[in-house]
């Protein structure tokens, strides 16, 4: 198992903002026996994206990691924003929407289109590939498992010289009735 410590990086203390969520990654041998990698915690990452883009991590863009990382699932941008608000913490909708699209950026979540006018977000850095089966006339989501789905997506960038870091499959469907 690799930690920060062995790798002889020294800790930052805890600043504004700082969550201990860890993104943990199967190692990439293939083998399921191996030990589990442990990357940055989402803090990190985050601020590593916002200094390669030139803005700062300021406790408004923490305080919206925070939420998101404490929400499960998906979850629309406004009801992010009453979330922080219901907690008396001061943000605008502009940050909000802002903070979304650098973590988009960053790879630590993903909009998940729904609709024509709809957008939900979720987390997905540091997990596996979740694919989705959306029902569009009653809004209902429900995550699937496709294992076949991860073997050719690895086969197709092994023959392109590719390494994978995720995938997105969604399925749109109603009921078989209409």
């Amino acid at each position: 198992m690799r930690h920060a410590a062995s790798l002889g990086n020294k800790p930052e203390p805890p600043a504004p903002g700082y969550h201990p969520v860890m993104a943990i990654l199967p190692a990439r041998t293939g083998d399921p026996n191996d030990d589990i990698e442990i990357v940055e915690p989402l803090c990190a990452v985050f601020r590593s994206h916002l200094r390669q883009e030139g803005q700062k991590y300021t406790p408004e863009r923490a305080r919206i990691l925070d939420a998101i990382i404490d929400r499960d699932g998906l979850f629309q941008a406004d009801d992010l924003l009453d979330a922080l608000r219901d907690g008396d913490f001061r943000v605008s909708k502009a940050t909000v929407y802002r903070t979304i699209k650098l973590l988009q950026d960053s790879g630590i979540i993903q909009r998940v289109p729904f609709g024509e006018n709809q957008s939900y977000y979720m987390l997905i850095y540091g997990r596996s590939p979740q694919d989705l089966l959306i029902d569009v006339e009653t809004g209902k989501v429900t995550p699937v498992l496709v294992p076949e789905l991860e073997s050719i997506r690895d086969r197709l960038c092994a023959e392109h010289g590719l390494q994978a870091k995720g995938h997105r499959f969604q399925v749109f469907a109603t009921s078989a009735k209409s």
